[in-house]
């Protein structure tokens, strides 16, 4: 059928309501009317990603241990205090209103001990309110990170709100480059008296015009800009090569809007220097947060170095924006929830520091298969991440590996099958032949 339909498209009559990319539909079953029309029989279920799930509150980040310490950096695409007429961010006051609603929804269901914020304009007083707005919302005391710069300059910026409950800055807030888009600051747990240092970056835009010599696009799907984002990256390394001294500190977790997919040559820059990528250590290639021209990947990155790794609990992209319809956004609709309060997703990453970590021994060495042939079982991979696909490449299954003694239900038909276990750098892959 779908090869008689030019456009390769299939409308299913008798599904109703909203839902959101990434759901899925189990028990549909439907009735061809024509060669581009089907008709749903039954009543189908959406499971996974949907709004009542999201509603339930932010993805775990303890795949390896309890965090103490919660940490988010977000894109708040342009957040305004009140419109500036600058063409950025709202157009006016009750777009501005509606988009601080979304916001502070969204802040307030993380309820994270440190937000680092990229696409923040009007400076302090864009901080100042959300540091407020979110002690009234949580109940908890916030403040922000004055770095001395304006509170109603049009440009965007990037800056830190914490719970003073918690944490506590450690030294002075230090800038990267004069366009307050890359920051440092150290932050200190008041429970324990152990710090960090926490990178926040906005890198230069794939779209921007004006690219010329090696900032033109070099068609290999990089884009524009990708020699700045590649210095900005260095930028970044050279500024922790201070910071450590500053701030009496090795550990550094490097988050933000970095403008660079996860195998392009900004990001290639930290993981050279020993770095680790947190999206592919924990979710291996299934992490995203950001949804372009229908293709998801991740340009809001946390990278750790390699002390700092044993004390991360797990990390992980809330989904609450890029796999809603753009509809929802303050400018197009009267919705107040934080449903698409942004075109990227805040991304999470659970602390629990300590001045002698020492990760959880794990390995991937050992896949059984169970006697019922059907399910096989991995030991000691807690905190991993597996795949299951068929011998065409078809991904049948996939998820997190949240014990030691994991077992994954298959319910496989006779064939032969491939299972792909992911844990602390390592990959392994496993043959399963079912008679």
């Amino acid at each position: 059928i779908v090869s008689l339909n030019q456009k390769a498209e299939m409308t299913l009559s008798g599904l109703s309501g909203y839902h959101r990319m990434g759901e899925k539909i189990v028990r549909l079953r439907a009735k061809v009317t024509s060669t581009t029309s089907l008709t749903v029989v039954g009543t189908p279920q959406f499971v996974g990603n949907t709004r009542a799930e999201m509603l339930e509150g932010p993805p775990s980040v303890d795949q390896r241990g309890k965090h103490t310490l919660l940490v988010c950096a977000f894109n708040l695409e342009y957040y305004l205090v009140e419109n500036l007429g600058t063409g950025y961010g709202p157009d006016n006051k009750t777009e501005s209103e509606r988009q601080h609603s979304k916001i502070m929804d969204a802040l307030t269901h993380i309820n994270a001990d440190i937000f680092g914020f990229v696409e923040i304009e009007q400076g302090q007083a864009a901080l100042r309110k959300i540091a407020e707005s979110l002690t009234k919302t949580t109940g908890r005391p916030y403040s922000y990170v004055d770095d001395g710069g304006s509170s109603s300059s049009s440009y965007t910026k990037s800056g830190y709100v914490y719970c003073t409950e918690t944490v506590k800055p450690f030294g002075a807030i230090r800038d990267v480059d004069s366009q307050h888009r890359k920051k440092t600051q150290a932050f200190e747990e008041k429970a324990t008296g152990e710090k960090f240092i926490f990178s926040l970056n906005h890198f230069k835009a794939k779209t921007s015009s004006g690219a010329t010599g090696q900032n033109a696009d070099q068609k290999d799907g990089q884009g524009t800009f990708n020699q700045t984002r590649v210095e900005e990256a260095r930028k970044v390394l050279s500024q922790y090569d201070a910071d450590r001294t500053y701030f009496k500190d090795e550990d550094i977790l490097i988050m933000g809007d970095l403008n660079a997919y996860a195998k392009e040559d900004p990001i290639k820059e930290f993981t050279d220097y020993g770095m680790t990528d947190l999206h592919r250590y924990f979710h291996a290639d299934s992490s995203y947060s950001y949804v372009y021209h229908n293709q998801a990947g991740y340009l809001d990155h946390a990278i750790v170095n390699s002390s700092l790794l044993l004390q991360v609990t797990g990390m992980a992209a809330y989904h609450i924006n890029s796999d809603e319809h753009d509809g929802f956004t303050y400018d197009k609709s009267q919705d107040l929830t934080m449903f698409r309060s942004s075109d990227h997703d805040p991304v999470l990453v659970g602390l629990n520091l300590s001045a002698n970590p020492v990760l959880p021994v794990a390995c991937v060495n050992n896949l059984e298969i169970l006697s019922e042939r059907k399910n096989a079982r991995i030991l000691n991979a807690l905190g991993g991440h597996y795949f299951v696909h068929d011998i065409s490449g078809n991904q049948l299954a996939g998820g997190k590996i949240d014990n030691n003694d994991f077992t994954i239900k298959l319910n496989l038909t006779s064939g032969i099958y491939i299972v792909t276990v992911y844990h602390d750098g390592q990959t392994k892959a496993h043959k399963i032949i079912v008679p």
